[in-house]
């Protein structure tokens, strides 16, 4: 009961800060009978949630240009695939990377039966959905400056960060994949997901197959530094051999081809 009633503090607190702009500690404190310290660790966990800002004496709601948009992208049947199956290769306390991108955020209203998971990301989006689980996992946040192309934060800053840590499995999305190179990107900053990988006992790969095969000018992750491509069943058997000659565990998701 008590989670719950915390949880319901936090929701409305977000919904406060996006109503007025501005709120305070004193005010909130007021308002949900609450001492100032436990206001303080419900703005801290919503920042680090990317819900809010923190300023001195309260919070604000985030620049437009840190929302997600408000009409999100419908999931395609084959990205549900592909994030079914990566759900499946997490298991309960495992500590976890979650990378931005439509792929990956998919997986996280697939975890909240998981029970203990560390989960860090660079993600506003990822953030915040994973707040909305049942379960919520111990939520990290790289930090870092803020780029507008990826919707991530990224830099030597957020590199530094994962540099602290280490998980288990680090999932990741793609613009392409190059079948001789590995994962292949539009956006020239590739140097944090290296770093993500570095500390990752498993890299998942998770790219829908109409993406296998595209060439794209910046390499993001050679082929030694993955472990497993999780892609949909629509795969080329070509293509399927190439990979697997690689040295990395396939997986195509069955999904409905109507």
């Amino acid at each position: 009961m008590t989670k719950r009633n915390t949880q319901q503090r936090r929701h409305a607190i977000v919904a406060l800060v996006q109503e007025r702009g501005e709120v305070s500690v004193e005010d909130l404190t007021q308002r949900f009978a609450t001492s100032e310290v436990t206001i303080r660790k419900d703005l801290a966990l919503l920042e680090t949630g990317g819900l809010l800002l923190r300023r001195y004496g309260g919070a604000v709601s985030l620049p437009t240009e840190m929302v997600a948009e408000s009409d999100p992208v419908k999931v395609s049947e084959r990205k549900l695939a592909i994030a079914r199956a990566a759900a499946e290769r997490i298991r309960d306390h495992n500590r976890v990377i979650i990378d931005s991108g439509t792929t990956t955020s998919a997986m996280i209203p697939l975890l909240g039966n998981k029970r203990g998971l560390i989960v860090m990301t660079n993600s506003l989006n990822v953030a915040g959905s994973l707040r909305e689980l049942e379960n919520e996992p111990t939520l990290l946040m790289t930090g870092g400056t803020w780029d507008p192309h990826s919707e991530s934060f990224q830099g030597q800053i957020a590199e530094q960060v994962l540099r602290s840590y280490d998980f288990d499995q680090l999932f990741i999305g793609a613009d392409g994949i190059d079948l001789a190179r590995g994962t292949t990107t539009f956006n020239e900053l590739v140097g944090l997901s290296r770093v993500m990988a570095e500390v990752s006992r498993e890299v998942v790969v998770m790219v829908e197959s109409d993406k296998i095969g595209r060439r794209i000018p910046n390499l993001e992750l050679p082929w030694a530094r993955i472990q497993t491509l999780i892609t949909d069943d629509a795969l080329a058997a070509e293509a399927r051999e190439t990979i697997q000659a690689k040295g990395v565990t396939l997986i195509c998701a069955p999904f409905s081809h109507a």
